[in-house]
C-alpha cells in the first residue's frame, strides 16, 4: 500500500460536507410502500409526457440537442420570457452547484436561510466557500436575519420561496426588500421549485425581480407540479451576464433528449397540469384538516408537503412516529437535518395514500404499537 500522502487530496471542505440524503423509497419485501418522502407528484406525469419520453427511444444513439432549444422555447411562450436567458439544467440542483462553483470559491461566503435546502451549503463546501445560515422566525425567512449576516465576504444569497421543508413564503415586498438590501456583486438567487403550487395572491416567484436587476437569478423544476423528478429536469431564468457564465460550464450535452421531449409535452397539457394542481389543493386541505384533528401542529403550506410537529414526549415523538410508519411501508421524511428534530414532512401524495397515512398517524398517536 502506497504512503498515505502518496494519495490524491480532496480539497478540505468537501470532507466537511454530509451527504446529501435522499427520501426513503423502499420498505420490507411483501409491502406497500406508500412514498411521502420525496414530494413527488401525487398524480404522476401528463400521458402526453410519457408519449414524448417514449418516442425518443428510437433515436437514442443519437446526442441531444446542446442548447435545449425546443425546450426553452416552451418555456419562454409559457412564462413569456425570453428563451436566450433560460438555462437548463438536470434539475434544479445541477444549477445550484454550477452557480456557487461560478461565482463562490475559498474565501467567499454562501448565505442561506436557517431551514433552507441542503443543497445550498452542500454546494458551498463543493467550491470551497463557506455556508452561512441567518436564523428563521416562525420557520419563515426573514429578511432583517439574512441582511444582517451579510458581510464583505458574501457572494451568494440562496432564497428558496417557498422553501422547503417548512412550506412557508415570503411575499414580493420581502424579496425586493432584501435585494435592495444587497450589494449589487452580490447574486441573489430566488429559487421557486415549489411555485405552480402556490395559489396565495401576494406570492410572485421571481420572474420579475430577475427582469429588474442584473444580479438575480431564478430556478424552477419539473420534478413537482409536472411529475418528472426522474428525468432530473429544471430551467433557471437569469441575466445576460448570467446566462453566459452557466452556459460556459455546463456540459455540453447536460440535458438528455428524452428530457427535453417530456418536458416540452409536460408544458403543453395544461388539463394536466390543471389537475395535478386540483388534486393537491384538494389533499393538502384534507390532510392539514386530519392531522390538525388529531392534535398535531400543521405548519401553513403553499406546497405539495406539510411539516408537521410531533409532541416531544415517549411514544409521540417524530422518531417514533417515523419508525411505527416506516415498519407498516409508509415513508415520510425524517427533517433532523434541517435543524427539526420533532417534526416529520409528509408529501401530498395520491388520495388513498393520504388516507391511509393519516390512519396510520392516528393508530400511532393513540398507542396502537402492536
Amino acid at each position: 500500500m502506497p504512503p498515505v500522502d502518496s494519495r490524491p487530496v480532496p480539497r478540505s471542505s468537501i470532507l466537511e460536507i454530509a451527504a446529501y440524503v435522499g427520501g426513503r423509497s423502499s420498505a420490507e419485501p411483501g409491502q406497500r410502500v406508500i412514498k411521502l418522502s420525496s414530494n413527488e407528484s401525487g398524480i404522476g406525469p401528463s400521458p402526453r409526457a410519457i408519449e414524448a419520453f417514449t418516442a425518443t427511444a428510437a433515436h437514442m444513439h443519437r446526442y441531444p440537442d446542446g442548447g435545449a432549444t425546443d425546450l426553452r422555447h416552451a418555456v419562454a411562450r409559457r412564462f413569456d420570457i425570453p428563451a436566450d436567458r433560460i438555462v437548463c439544467g438536470a434539475g434544479s440542483d445541477e444549477l445550484i452547484h454550477l452557480l456557487t462553483l461560478s461565482y463562490a470559491g475559498p474565501g467567499d461566503e454562501v448565505l442561506y436561510s436557517e431551514h433552507g435546502f441542503l443543497v445550498y451549503p452542500i454546494s458551498a463546501r463543493t467550491a470551497g466557500a463557506t455556508p452561512v445560515k441567518a436564523p428563521e422566525k416562525d420557520l419563515r425567512i426573514d429578511v432583517d436575519n439574512l441582511l444582517a449576516a451579510v458581510t464583505p465576504a458574501t457572494k451568494i444569497v440562496y432564497v428558496a420561496n417557498p422553501n422547503n421543508p417548512t412550506g412557508t413564503y415570503v411575499p414580493p415586498e420581502d424579496i425586493a426588500r432584501l435585494h435592495a438590501g444587497l450589494p449589487p456583486h452580490v447574486l441573489l438567487v430566488l429559487d421557486a421549485a415549489y411555485a405552480e403550487f402556490v395559489d396565495a395572491d401576494d406570492y410572485e416567484a421571481g420572474i420579475r425581480a430577475v427582469e429588474a436587476a442584473e444580479n438575480v437569478v431564478m430556478l424552477r423544476t419539473f420534478s413537482k407540479l409536472y411529475g418528472l423528478a426522474a428525468l432530473r429536469l429544471g430551467w433557471a431564468y437569469c441575466p445576460q451576464g448570467v446566462a453566459d457564465v452557466l452556459n460556459r460550464v455546463r456540459g455540453p450535452f447536460n440535458i438528455s433528449m428524452a428530457a427535453q421531449a417530456a418536458g416540452v409535452a409536460a408544458l403543453g397539457d395544461d388539463d394536466f397540469l390543471e389537475e395535478a394542481r386540483r388534486h393537491n389543493t384538494r389533499w393538502r386541505a384534507w390532510m392539514t384538516g386530519r392531522l390538525t384533528q388529531l392534535g398535531l401542529k400543521v405548519v401553513p403550506s403553499v406546497t405539495n408537503f406539510l411539516l408537521v410537529e410531533f409532541p416531544d414526549s415517549p411514544g409521540k415523538t417524530a422518531a417514533e412516529a417515523d419508525a411505527y410508519l416506516s415498519a407498516r411501508g409508509i415513508l415520510l421524511r425524517r427533517v433532523t437535518s434541517y435543524g427539526l428534530p420533532h417534526h416529520l414532512r409528509i408529501s401530498i401524495g395520491a388520495g388513498d395514500e393520504c388516507e391511509i397515512a393519516a390512519a396510520a398517524i392516528a393508530d400511532f398517536l393513540r398507542g396502537d404499537h402492536g
